[in-house]
């Protein structure tokens, strides 16, 4: 049997403010995080008592009690109980991966309604003993006997005690994601000067989006904090460019504190649902989820770790018989400013297009107009799981705001992959 799919509504969306870790949210969970993002987006849509089809919700940097994370969170709030719930992790695709799960529940008629979300916060770090500790512990626990439970005693040392901390590096190559998007910038002859402009651009659009009321409805109060604390409304050009290079500390390393993304905390969640849901629930739609496309690319034998959504949006044009160019808007994550210039430097490459990503030429330029209009993660910060949401539910409001209009989303992600979304309001 051949079902029709349908639309996917995008309602909109909440979110904390987003901060630097080990700040505001030291003492918050990811727990607390997320359940007071959907408690926030239940009272915004009055979705208290109401049974949803689904809500999925992820986070990166996740502790092993929270292995259940989402239905726990969902339980916390004024959804009926009977609402089910699932973990989904692509690392900092995370977010809006679960709005394709969501939405293509919604599209086959599978479920009406749902919400999908992510939470990260690196101020809640789950930190770990040795593996000679555990196995120290779970002998001492076995031990039956006095001479056995001595055996094990004599076994300890004390270098075992020292504890392992989570890193935001490939475990396949040791590197960190700067020092990855340092080679890719070496590679693509990316200036210094050109990051610094990208990242006050940003900066300076958040401000603008802020000052423009944007933010008012899509953020809710949380811990103190009513607004992103890394926007920087008074950084220049000229204050970044005084910052030393973070990763390649040479003469030769351009990614900087100022173009790159803070480790942030922070949670998001958007509502989605049939066209006939939105109807019987007097809800206007912002925009629509057209269709979701991932790639991953094999960073480890020498392509870029972060180019793998020049490969997905070049999939998702083709198979929506669409340019780069047949877009209103677009929103690409800044998980450095290096990486978003290499990959709109990549479109635009021939030889690029042809043999890494299958096309007969390359996609062209873009208008930079068009790009991050209301600022993106360089200035309002990157909680890993978090940021689809935030890109998502912006996207559906901006088009909303202009009328009608096609906008496009490209995140990167670690482990060489990226996702790449189509969001319309025609």
């Amino acid at each position: 049997m051949t079902k029709t799919l349908r639309k996917v509504a995008i309602l909109g969306g909440t979110r904390t403010p987003f901060t630097k870790s080990f700040g505001a949210y030291k003492d918050v969970s990811n727990q607390e995080l997320l359940t007071a993002t959907l408690s926030a987006l239940v009272k915004k849509f009055q979705l208290q008592g109401h049974l949803l089809g689904d809500v999925t919700c992820g986070s990166v940097v996740l502790h092993s009690k929270d292995f259940n994370l989402t239905r726990e969170c969902v339980l916390g709030t004024e959804l009926d109980p009977r609402t089910p719930a699932n973990n989904l992790q692509r690392a900092c695709g995370t977010g809006l991966d679960a709005a394709n799960t969501v939405g293509l529940k919604i599209a086959s008629g599978q479920i009406e309604v749902g919400i999908a979300g992510g939470s990260d916060t690196n101020s809640d770090t789950p930190i770990n003993g040795s593996r000679e500790l555990v196995q120290f512990l779970l002998s001492l626990r076995d031990a039956r006997s006095i001479p056995e439970r001595l055996k094990a005693l004599a076994s300890f040392r004390p270098s075992i005690l020292m504890p392992k901390f989570p890193t935001v590096s490939e475990p396949r190559t040791g590197l960190s994601m700067g020092d990855h998007c340092e080679l890719m910038v070496k590679e693509w002859k990316i200036s210094r000067d050109d990051q610094d402009q990208l990242a006050f651009e940003s900066h300076q659009k958040a401000a603008k989006a802020y000052g423009e009321g944007f933010y008012n409805d899509n953020i809710f109060s949380f811990k103190g904090l009513d607004k992103d604390s890394i926007t920087r409304a008074d950084t220049t050009v000229e204050k970044l460019a005084k910052l030393k290079p973070a990763f390649d500390k040479s003469e030769a390393g351009t990614l900087t504190a100022g173009n790159s993304t803070p480790l942030t905390d922070g949670a998001s969640a958007v509502l989605l649902s049939s066209e006939e849901w939105a109807a019987n629930n007097k809800m206007e739609p912002l925009a629509y989820l057209v269709d979701t496309e991932v790639a991953a690319l094999d960073f480890v034998h020498g392509e870029g770790l972060l180019m793998a959504p020049t490969l997905a949006v070049a999939r998702l044009l083709k198979r929506n018989n669409l340019t780069l160019q047949d877009f209103d808007l677009y929103e690409i994550h800044e998980a450095f400013a290096g990486q978003v210039l290499c990959t709109l430097k990549a479109w635009e490459d021939e030889k690029y297009c042809q043999t890494k990503l299958g096309m007969p030429s390359a996609l062209g330029k873009i208008d930079r107009a068009k790009m991050n209009q209301k600022g993106s993660s360089l200035a309002t910060g990157h909680p890993f799981a978090a940021t689809g949401g935030r890109i998502l539910a912006s996207m559906a409001k901006q088009l909303h705001q202009k009328g009608k209009g096609r906008g496009l989303i490209s995140i990167c992600t670690a482990g060489g992959m990226g996702i790449a979304s189509i969001v319309e309001r025609l």
